[in-house]
This record gives structure tokens, C-alpha cells and sequence, in this order.
């Protein structure tokens, strides 16, 4: 059995061995399989270590010592080299890489012949070259970014990223991202720079409103129903520019393999971040509409007497009754974490005495998986502060939708440049977003209106 140094060791060489295969599409796809059995006996092995060393031995025990110091070596390597650790941001950027590789040419589009870059370090160096000589040294694998008639800004130019890592970079983004992830996602070509989508124009479930105007009628036999016919809507999606910039040194410039982690990973968080921000609270006026601007959001009011900054037990079961009946099965609450010691002094009555609102199961131990009414509770730094409206949410994202380009089939709008008097790169990512209800709907019985997004008044 091999130590999980000669795994490391064997790992990094396989993967060395990779860039050599590229004209070889059986091979390459052999290597990278060699290259993810290993990936599996390393996160084994270390399992393995970390169980060894929870048992309990002599303070002076050699072997408890050398175990020990194993694991908090293994836990101590760089945030993009530790793939051992599952978690998106452990995996680092080089893990999505392969999984983007993979999945392209599964789908058809990508092929060892698209890959002229074997990281995104080497491209960006080659993009700095350009910059820096002025156009005199343009490396013949760098393709232009489209201007003009299919770009809302034509001076945006830069290079096309590598559809691989384009990919990977939003790979990562969505699976850090809490929200990102369980919104609707629509890519669109290259050459477009919006979308229509007919959305049904419903304000009521009363008879005769539902479907913005479809009724039935129970009828006797030979009697004809009343007429009656949808009403929709075109919810308008139109690209807007999110511009992200990383500033380099000339050492991380130098170095092909530690840029293209860097910047992979930063700049995946950054266009997960500011993304996410924006489906929670956007403006809509260059940027997408979030969830906390829509006409659609139904504000709960706080009950009489209410202290600020405070969270009761009735604010929670007022909001929980307002969300539409269907969109309990996919609603997650969205708090900022200065709510938390709120949460948990909430208490439901229960005869002399009362029991926890809010715990997770299992005990506190195992935050954070903790829910309210069995819907899962997660802190993001997007949330308003405490006692501002949007400081816990209760939403369905599904009822959310992103229009982008980017992705598996289209990402000519990811491009790349170097602001030379800066160095810096920049990376443009074009999408839209915004709730696809536009306003609350009253429902067949009853005066309080529903809605997939519920906040808590100002307290």
C-alpha cells in the first residue's frame, strides 16, 4: 500500500504526464481517469489518518505524534492543492478544470484540439505579452473577443477565455454560491444580448383569474363552458456587464501554475459573489432585479410592541403562512448571522413550559444545518443587516431566473484583457436576472396575498 506522499507524488506526476497527451484523445482520457482513481486513494488515505489519530494513546506515544502532525500537515496545504477536502473551495480550481474538460467533451464541445492552453495561467501570461508589446507578440492561439453588432459595448474587447476554463470558472462559482445554485440558469448564444420569455400575467386564484384568465365550469351534458383564454406577459431579459479585475506581481505572473490557481479561484468567487448580491438585492438599472426589489416581495409586518433588531416566534409563523403554499418544497431561508442569537431564543409554547424553535437537529453541534418549518436556514453576507428589511428571507429560488452567457456551449462573452498601466486582467461576464413573478397573488380564498419572497418589515 502506497503512503499518501508516494499518492501525492504519483498524482503529480500523472498530471505532468497529461499535458503531454493532448493530440492522443484515448490516452489523455486514460491518464485523467488514472488521475481521479488517485484523487480517490488520497482522500481515503486521509480519512484513514484522521480516524487513526482520534484514538485515544500515550501523551508520549511516537506513533500518536507522528500521526498527528501527518494530518495537520495534510490540513495545512495551499486552499488550491488540498483536493482531498471535497468542499468546492478546497477542491480548488485545477479540480473543476478537469471536471469541466470531462464534461465538454461528453457533451460534444470540446475536443483535444481545443485545448491550446493547458492552464489558464499560460493563457493569461501570453494575453499579458500582447498588452505589454503592444500587439508586436500576439501568441496565434489567442482568438479576439467578438465586437461590434454582437457586443453592447464595442470597445470591450480581449481575448475569448479557453471554453474549458470559462466553464470551470462557473462551475466553481455555482457550487460555492448558496443561491447561485438554485436558481433558474438559461445560457443563450453569442450572438444574442437578451431573451423574451412569455411569462404568465396571473394576479389572483379566483375563478376566472387563474392563468391571468382560464375557467372552468362544472356543465351538464351538451352544455357549452364559458370561453375563456391565458393572459401572459413578456418578461424581458437584457445582458448586463459585470467587470472583474485582479492585480498582479510580477512573481505570480512568472509563475504559470500558481496564477492560473489564483486567478481561477478569485476570480470564481468574485463573479459568484457579486452575482449573488445581486439576485438578493439588485436595482435593476444596470444590473440585475433582486429578490428584495421585486414588486413581487411581500413584506410582513412586526407585531405590535416589537423591540428593533428583534426576531419573535410570530414574525417566523406569519412569514411561513404569506409564501406560496407551492413553494414550500423548494423555499430556503436567507438570514444574516447577526439573526442567529435571535433564532435561538425563540421558543413555541408547550403546556407549563416551551421547546426550541430553532435547533439544529441533532443539537447545536451540528450547525449549520439548521431549519426552520424543515426549510433549510443559511447565513450569506448579502442579507440586510439586523432589524432591516431582508435580514431574514424566506424565498424560492427556483422562481428566480439568470440569463447569461457563459457555460457549457456559449462562452464568447467571457473574455480577457490586461490594463497594462494597471497590470491587472479583467474578465467580463454578461448576464441578466430578476423574479419571473411581478407581482403578489391573492389567493382562491382568503385576503392575504402569497409570493415566493418574504421578508420581515423594518423593526
Amino acid at each position: 500500500m502506497r503512503t499518501l506522499n508516494e499518492l501525492r507524488q504519483a498524482r503529480a506526476t500523472a498530471i505532468d504526464e497529461l499535458q503531454k497527451l493532448t493530440g492522443d484523445a484515448a490516452a489523455f482520457d486514460a491518464k485523467e481517469a488514472e488521475i481521479s482513481a488517485l484523487d480517490g486513494e488520497i482522500e481515503r488515505a486521509v480519512k484513514a489518518q484522521e480516524r487513526a489519530a482520534s484514538l485515544s494513546r500515550p501523551a508520549g506515544s511516537e506513533a500518536a505524534v507522528d500521526e498527528v502532525a501527518d494530518v495537520a500537515a495534510s490540513r495545512a496545504v495551499s486552499l488550491f492543492q488540498a483536493r482531498e477536502v471535497q468542499s468546492p473551495m478546497a477542491r480548488g480550481f485545477d479540480s473543476y478544470l478537469r471536471a469541466s474538460r470531462a464534461e465538454l467533451r461528453e457533451a460534444g464541445a470540446f475536443k483535444p484540439a481545443d485545448m491550446k492552453y493547458r492552464s489558464l495561467g499560460e493563457q493569461l501570461q501570453d494575453v499579458f505579452k500582447h498588452y505589454a508589446t503592444k500587439g508586436t507578440q500576439t501568441d496565434t492561439r489567442l482568438v479576439r473577443a467578438p465586437t461590434g453588432a454582437g457586443e453592447v459595448d464595442p470597445t470591450g474587447g480581449g481575448f475569448l477565455v479557453q471554453t474549458d476554463f470559462a466553464n470551470a470558472i462557473f462551475m466553481l462559482s455555482h457550487d460555492m454560491g448558496e443561491i447561485l445554485g438554485r436558481v433558474n440558469k438559461i445560457p443563450i448564444s453569442a450572438n444574442a444580448n437578451g431573451l423574451k420569455i412569455p411569462g404568465v400575467d396571473e394576479s389572483s386564484r379566483a375563478t376566472g383569474s387563474r392563468w391571468g384568465g382560464v375557467q372552468s365550469n362544472w356543465a351538464a351534458e351538451g352544455v357549452a363552458g364559458t370561453e375563456s383564454r391565458p393572459k401572459f406577459r413578456m418578461v424581458e431579459f437584457d445582458l448586463r456587464k459585470l467587470i472583474s479585475k485582479m492585480t498582479v506581481t510580477d512573481e505570480l505572473l512568472a509563475d504559470s501554475t500558481a496564477l492560473s490557481a489564483i486567478a481561477g479561484q478569485a476570480f470564481s468567487e468574485e463573479v459568484m459573489f457579486m452575482t449573488e448580491d445581486a439576485i438578493f438585492e439588485g436595482t435593476g438599472a444596470g444590473q440585475p432585479l433582486g429578490i428584495i426589489n421585486s414588486p413581487a416581495l411581500v413584506t410582513v409586518a412586526k407585531e405590535n410592541g416589537q423591540g428593533n433588531g428583534t426576531i419573535q416566534l410570530e414574525n417566523i409563523n406569519k412569514m411561513w403562512a404569506r409564501l406560496w403554499a407551492r413553494s414550500r418544497k423548494e423555499a430556503v431561508w436567507l438570514i444574516n448571522q447577526d439573526c442567529e442569537p435571535q433564532l435561538y431564543q425563540l421558543n413555541q409554547v408547550a403546556g407549563i413550559g416551551g421547546q426550541p424553535v430553532y435547533i439544529p437537529p441533532g443539537g447545536v453541534q451540528n450547525a449549520p444545518n439548521s431549519t426552520l418549518f424543515g426549510r433549510p436556514v443559511i447565513a450569506t453576507e448579502y442579507s440586510s443587516i439586523l432589524g432591516a428589511p431582508g435580514d431574514i428571507a424566506l424565498v424560492d429560488l427556483s422562481q428566480y431566473t439568470i440569463v447569461d452567457k457563459g457555460g457549457v456551449n456559449f462562452a464568447t462573452s467571457m473574455h480577457v484583457a490586461f490594463d497594462t498601466d494597471e497590470m491587472r486582467f479583467r474578465i467580463t461576464y454578461r448576464v441578466d436576472g430578476k423574479p419571473m413573478w411581478h407581482q403578489p397573488i391573492t389567493p382562491f380564498k382568503g385576503s392575504n396575498t402569497r409570493s415566493p419572497f418574504v421578508v420581515l418589515a423594518q423593526r
